[in-house]
C-alpha cells in the first residue's frame, strides 16, 4: 500500500492508474478507523479497480469549543486496517499541505440544508466538510466516493455539492455498522467510560423505537420524535441535542413520515456527542 503525504504524490499515482484505464474509489476519513470505515473500504475495493483512503483530521469542520485537539488519532493502526482491507493508497497529509498559508477559499451550500440538524449547533461544520471533500475530489479524481449513512446529513450535503458543481464522481452511501449491542460504530465512542458506554445504548434504542412506530403505521413525525426523545431523556447521562424528522434529500423538516424521511438524532452522553438515524422506506 502506498502512503502518500503530498497532493503531488497522490496525483502522480492516480494519473498512472487512469492512464491504464483503471477506476478509482475514494474513502475520506478522519482516521481512528473502525469497522464502519472498513466496510466503506471493502465496498470501494469491490466496485473499483483501485482504492484511495484519506486519513486527515480536518480542522475547518471543528468549531472553537469542539474536540479537534483531543480527537482520537492512531495512524499506524489505521494503516494496518487499510492495508488489510485491500486499500491501494492512503493519503495522510499535514494541515499545511491541505491548507497552506494564505488559504482563503471555502465551499459552502447556500440553502437551509447545512442549517438543519447538526448545523444548528455546529454552524461552520458543513462548510469545512464541503471544502475538504471538494479538495479531496480534486486531488484524487475518484470515479466513486464512499460515505457512511450514519452521517446522513453529511452524505446528503456532499451529494448536493457534487451535483451542483457538476463533479464527475458518484457519491455512494453505505449502511450504518453497529456493535453487537446496537451502538453505531463511531471514532468518538473511544471517549466513553464504562458507565457512559452503557448509557449510549439509548441512541440505538430510540432508533429502534422510532422504526417500530413507523413500521406499525405511525406517520405523525411529532409523535415519533416525541416518543424517541422521551426514551432518551429517561437516561440520566443523556442530553438531547436534537431528535428530528426531515426530508432525506433536502433536510427540510417533515411533519409526516413518508418514503425517504430521515429520522435523526444527536445526543450528548456525558461530554461526548453521538449521532444515529434511520430512513423510513414505505414498502407499500
Amino acid at each position: 500500500m502506498i502512503i502518500a503525504e503530498t497532493i503531488a504524490e497522490v496525483r502522480a499515482v492516480v494519473r498512472e492508474w487512469k492512464r491504464q484505464g483503471l477506476t478509482v474509489g475514494l474513502v475520506p476519513t478522519m482516521g481512528y478507523l473502525h469497522e464502519g470505515h472498513a466496510s466503506l473500504v471493502r465496498e470501494s475495493v469491490r466496485r473499483c479497480d483501485r482504492t484511495v483512503a484519506s486519513v486527515f483530521v480536518n480542522p475547518t469542520q471543528f468549531g472553537p469549543n469542539e474536540d479537534l485537539a483531543t480527537y482520537p488519532r492512531d495512524f499506524e493502526r489505521d494503516r494496518e486496517i487499510l492495508e488489510r482491507e485491500g486499500c491501494d493508497m492512503v493519503f495522510h497529509p499535514s494541515v499545511g499541505e491541505m491548507y497552506p498559508e494564505g488559504f482563503a477559499t471555502y465551499v459552502e451550500i447556500q440553502s437551509d440544508m447545512p442549517k438543519q440538524l447538526c448545523g444548528k449547533s455546529r454552524p461552520i461544520h458543513f462548510r469545512g466538510v464541503c471544502t475538504v471533500v471538494c479538495k479531496l475530489f480534486n486531488i484524487a479524481e475518484p470515479d466513486m466516493a464512499f460515505f457512511g449513512e450514519k452521517d446522513a446529513q453529511q452524505l446528503a450535503i456532499v451529494k448536493r455539492m457534487a451535483r451542483d458543481l457538476s463533479m464527475a464522481v458518484e457519491v455512494i452511501g453505505c449502511p450504518i455498522v453497529r456493535e453487537e449491542d446496537g451502538l453505531a460504530k463511531s471514532s468518538r465512542n473511544a471517549y466513553l467510560d464504562g458507565e457512559e458506554r452503557g448509557a449510549a445504548l439509548v441512541l440505538s434504542k430510540a432508533v429502534a423505537l422510532g422504526k417500530k412506530m413507523t413500521e406499525e403505521g405511525e406517520r405523525d413525525a411529532a409523535k415519533v420524535t416525541a416518543a424517541m426523545r422521551a426514551l432518551i431523556e429517561a437516561e440520566p447521562l443523556a442530553r438531547v441535542d436534537y431528535v428530528s424528522a426531515v426530508d432525506g434529500e433536502t433536510m427540510a423538516p417533515s411533519e409526516k413520515i413518508k418514503d425517504g424521511t430521515l429520522v435523526a438524532l444527536a445526543v450528548y452522553i456525558g461530554k461526548t456527542r453521538l449521532i444515529d438515524n434511520f430512513t423510513f422506506r414505505d414498502r407499500a
